[in-house]
């Protein structure tokens, strides 16, 4: 992105206020939003959903704990501490209906919430966050509340993809756009051209997985040090929600399946822990890289 565009975007963006609130999934990435805000002189209030949140890492901010389903006590508890701006962020598996503690604000919008799970990922998050919209908050996106926190454009490592890794990356995004409408994951392992794995269910850290597997195995009989896993939103995806992650686990396991790198795309990527990341990808010769968008 130019220093122009660089510059418009920034006027663009929404003035953000304070407090802000932040719905605190699993992971540290709620807490990097919280520094940035306060780095920046706003006051996050953090809404920790029980038994996803860290209760360590959650304890230096000011915060309440909220069960899900609870949306009455989060509206409440939102609107007493003047948070009229939230966002979502951190990991958070989909819980069985039967596993939720409704209260009364929640049976009334249940209707809602069965059609919100009823689609994938990106369509519950969009349909829950349009139930606190028409409560009077405004749902903003990690672009918009925390953009430092984001894949930068260009290789952060020492290593950087060659001429084969780049047709597996071209190779990989379209594979991603094909699946985008069918909401099924954000990520691919491409091999020397050949598509081995997709993102289910088990994530980013069970694909990886399964093509160590592979390898372990003989089935993938490429070499070591071949390959590369490409992340990317899926097309129309809501984009304050659900986006693709990369962090130190991450390239725990890219080392551990052989692979040659990692391609991620720019601006739409959240970057957990990003200096440990990229030592732990130095150390491991894998190079990571922010695609244009």
């Amino acid at each position: 992105m130019t220093d122009q565009a660089q510059a418009q975007d920034l006027q663009e963006r929404p003035p953000i206020g304070s407090p802000f609130g932040i719905i605190a999934g699993g992971g540290s990435l709620p807490f990097a939003v919280a520094d940035s805000l306060q780095a920046r002189g706003i006051k996050p209030v953090v809404f920790a959903l029980k038994g996803f949140c860290d209760p360590a890492l959650v304890a230096r901010f000011q915060h309440h704990w909220i069960p899900i389903g609870q949306f009455g006590r989060l509206l409440k508890l939102m609107r007493s501490e003047n948070c009229r701006d939230l966002t979502f962020i951190g990991t958070l598996v989909r819980p069985a209906i039967s596993e939720i503690r409704l209260d009364w604000a929640t049976l009334r919008v249940m209707p809602k919430v069965f059609r919100a799970f009823r689609g994938g990922d990106d369509h519950l998050l969009t349909s829950i966050s349009r139930l606190f919209e028409h409560e009077g908050f405004r749902l903003l996106g990690i672009k918009d509340v925390a953009s430092d926190v984001l894949m930068p454009a260009g290789s952060v490592t020492r290593a950087v993809p060659d001429q084969d890794a780049e047709a597996d990356i071209a190779r990989g995004r379209d594979v991603l756009r094909a699946l985008s409408p069918f909401d099924i994951g954000q990520a691919t392992v491409v091999i020397d051209g050949h598509v081995v794995g997709i993102e289910d269910i088990e994530g980013t850290d069970g694909l990886l997985a399964r093509v160590a597997l592979l390898r372990e195995q003989g089935r993938i009989r490429a070499k070591a040090g071949r390959g590369v896993l490409v992340k990317a939103p899926k097309s129309g995806q809501d984009l304050r929600f659900d986006l693709p992650t990369l962090g130190p686990r991450t390239i725990e396991r890219a080392a551990a399946a052989k692979l040659a790198g990692i391609a991620i795309v720019a601006g739409n990527t959240i970057v957990a822990e990003p200096q440990q990341m990229i030592v732990a990808a130095d150390a491991a010769g894998l190079f990571v890289t922010g695609l244009p968008a």
